[in-house]
């Protein structure tokens, strides 16, 4: 199934199914800025855990639990590199990480669906920057852009998405139980966006 059927699926999933699968979505990007971290210096995971576990939290309860998303976003904003100074790779997909968690949160500021749609576009945009950067001087310009769709990483990107709205699809409400579920099923795949392993230090 296309990356554009997968989209038009998501804008047709009820709007706590839209928080949650983006949620899920910047949990297996955060990685890719743990890693960034550890080879650097650079910056903080913590803020970027934080406001996961945040959200997590609402989204679990979000009549009892309140929550300054604003101020998470800033704490996001403040830890986001820029490629300016990063002369390696790792450094976009740590962009792209914060950009999609600063766009979860703007989306809960604003209730806005369309934001928590562009975090799954951010996500696998991602994936294909990363596979373009890596392989493009051994593909070449004309085959690049197939070669990025057939990439075992897009195909696992386009699959987990799909695989995520099936499983939201089938779920009577969004409550604790699901959110239990949901963080076991991340330890279980064990891997970013990128196929990075998932730090255990949070």
């Amino acid at each position: 199934m296309s990356q554009l059927d997968t989209f038009q699926r998501i804008r047709e999933l009820p709007r706590e199914q839209q928080i949650v699968i983006a949620l899920y979505l910047c949990e297996r990007m955060v990685p890719n800025y743990d890693f960034f971290h550890q080879l650097t210096g650079f910056g903080d995971s913590k803020p970027l855990h934080g406001t996961l576990n945040a959200c997590w939290d609402w989204v679990a309860n979000p009549k009892k639990t309140k929550i300054n998303f604003a101020r998470w976003q800033e704490k996001v904003d403040e830890q986001t590199p820029s490629e300016y100074g990063h002369d390696m790779l790792g450094v976009y997909p740590a962009m792209d990480a914060c950009t999609a968690l600063s766009t979860l949160l703007q989306g809960l500021l604003d209730d806005n669906g369309s934001n928590f749609l562009d975090v799954a576009k951010i996500s696998q945009a991602s994936v294909a920057k990363f596979i373009e950067l890596n392989d493009a001087e051994e593909v070449g310009t004309e085959q690049l852009k197939e070669h990025v769709q057939n990439h075992e990483l897009m195909e696992y990107e386009v699959a987990i998405q799909q695989a995520m709205i099936n499983f939201l699809e089938q779920q009577p409400a969004v409550n604790r139980a699901l959110v239990s579920q949901l963080k076991m099923m991340l330890n279980d795949e064990g891997v970013s966006n990128l196929g990075l392993a998932l730090d255990a230090e949070e």
